[in-house]
């Protein structure tokens, strides 16, 4: 049931952040605390990625689970409106999806540390977190995927 109109809905909504996120935070908080230093947000890479580690060619997207459909508890459909969300989060995975396969195409590594690994029932510590990225860092991998134990 909705419980406010269209248009308040509406305000709320466009003001849900992309940026500075919780989840965000904490990995930045610990990855710093860790020694390693990136960049925010570089917009001239596909995707604009979270984090951004110049020196090894990596990048970390830090995704919300609900808003990118990751299929773990936080990531529900609402009852109202489903043909339209769940065209919004099809379409969102897919664009995920095209930026990912841009950034490995121009020779970048690609890290996706999930909302769910970092605060929730099932997440780890920010600093085993971080532990992980600094290894997949360190390593060669070009892909890697951190979500919430089960």
């Amino acid at each position: 049931m909705n419980t406010v109109e269209k248009l308040t809905r509406s305000e709320i909504m466009s003001r849900v952040g992309q940026k500075d996120t919780g989840p965000e935070m904490l990995l930045r908080s610990a990855l710093h605390k860790q020694g390693l230093r990136y960049r925010l947000h570089d917009r001239r890479l596909p995707g604009s990625p979270d984090l951004v580690f110049p020196g090894f060619h990596a990048v970390v997207f830090v995704h919300g689970c609900y808003w990118h459909s990751h299929g773990c508890y936080r990531s529900t459909v609402p009852k109202t409106r489903r043909e339209f969300w769940t065209k919004k989060f099809k379409d969102n995975k897919k664009r995920d999806k095209r930026n990912i396969t841009s950034l490995l195409e121009i020779g970048w590594r690609v890290m996706v540390v999930w909302e769910c690994a970092l605060i929730g029932k099932n997440a780890m510590s920010a600093k085993k977190v971080a532990k992980q990225v600094c290894d997949w860092l360190h390593g060669e991998d070009a892909i890697g995927e951190i979500t919430g134990s089960s």
